[in-house]
């Protein structure tokens, strides 16, 4: 920091600093006005700026305005483009995310001046917290977003590329479940025994019998569901896969749909939460699995998909009808809105067959081996 004196008389405090490997100048005021204090102040207002990866100079020139081609303007303006290609939970999630952990530290710098070293600090942010996976989603939507400058004129590159390597790498996401029989039935027998709310117990008991993600299942509405062709059909703008699927629904499910329909009468889902707009939390399901001591490192609720999945394969199901109703994504998405009945028949049959095996493990029988279709 410098008083620079001017040919007029005029004092300005300045401080020069560097930024995106470019020296800059920022004037702190004039002096007299501002005194010695305050611009030692000011300076370490800055140099705390420049550590959180901000150029001061940038937010000087626009406090707290979103400019046209600031890196949140458009990262919005990408974000509705993709819109209508997620499924709702997907975009509920990414922009979540951006919100809360990119734009407070990015969202105003226009994007074609962002350099790989600031969009490192605002991801070693999460990273910080323990949040690794999140830190590398991050970064995959931060490269999408300036892919989409790039291609719209408000870039000149992505800086994403330059980071490989920069952050911890992330583990492989595996859901804790469960595939020996009889911890499997001692789990059904805790869940058939759960003593909180009727919708919660009736979203337990449902889960493994129709072998969704957590998301898929506590935004089902009765709209989507016939029960006299026992068939639940999720539209595509719900499904990760996004493609439509079908879900043959055991004697079994019926009962726990019929079980649940008088208590979400007035409500479109079929798991309303507080209020009746709105789904059960996300929360709801595994919070429930905690409570009957099953914690996160023993079984979630995504873990009733590798638990049908392991089994149904190793008792010797035909693994393309175990895939389809698993709704894996197909690459080909074209493929996938055509094919989303395949094997239905089969499908009927395992997922029918699968319910009569949970029933018999329930109930303390032997472990039997399902008797798989020709």
């Amino acid at each position: 920091m410098f008083l620079y004196v001017q040919p007029n008389g005029g004092k300005w405090w300045r401080i020069k600093y560097r930024y995106g490997g470019k020296e800059k100048q920022l004037s702190l005021g004039t002096y007299p006005r501002i005194t010695l204090k305050q611009a030692r102040k000011r300076r370490e207002e800055i140099k705390q700026q420049l550590e959180e990866g901000l150029d001061p100079s940038f937010i000087r020139k626009a406090p707290g305005v979103v400019q046209a081609d600031s890196f949140e303007a458009v990262a919005r303006e990408w974000f509705n483009k993709q819109l209508s290609t997620w499924s709702e939970n997907h975009s509920i999630k990414i922009i979540r995310r951006l919100e809360r952990d990119v734009f407070p530290w990015i969202g105003g710098m226009p994007i074609g001046s962002i350099e790989p070293p600031t969009v490192l600090q605002t991801l070693r942010r999460i990273e910080s917290r323990g949040a690794i996976e999140t830190a590398h989603r991050a970064m995959q939507n931060c490269s999408q977003i300036f892919r989409y400058a790039v291609a719209t004129g408000r870039a000149t590159r992505d800086p994403i590329p330059d980071l490989k390597g920069a952050l911890t790498p992330s583990r492989p996401e595996h859901y804790a479940t469960i595939t020996d029989p009889g911890a499997i039935g001692h789990l059904l027998r805790a869940m058939d025994g759960y003593r909180g709310s009727l919708i919660t117990r009736c979203a337990l008991n449902l889960a493994p019998l129709v072998f969704v993600r957590p998301g898929e299942l506590r935004h089902a509405e009765w709209a989507e569901i016939d029960l006299d062709t026992a068939e639940w059909r999720i539209p595509a703008n719900k499904m990760k896969s996004r493609a439509p699927h079908i879900v043959p629904l055991s004697r079994q499910a019926i009962e726990v749909l019929v079980e649940i329909q008088p208590s979400s009468l007035f409500s479109r889902y079929v798991f309303p939460g507080r209020t009746s707009e709105r789904p059960m939390s996300e929360n709801t399901i595994n919070a429930a699995l905690r409570g009957l001591g099953y914690e996160k490192g023993m079984f979630t609720g995504h873990g009733f998909r590798s638990m049908a999945s392991t089994l149904l394969n190793e008792q010797g199901w035909n693994r393309d009808a175990i895939e389809r109703q698993l709704a894996h994504a197909e690459r080909d998405s074209v493929r996938a809105a055509y094919n989303y009945a395949e094997h239905l028949p089969l499908r009927r049959e395992m997922m029918q067959a699968w319910a009569d095996y949970l029933d018999s493990l329930k109930n303390g029988a032997e472990v039997i081996r399902l008797k798989v279709g020709a």
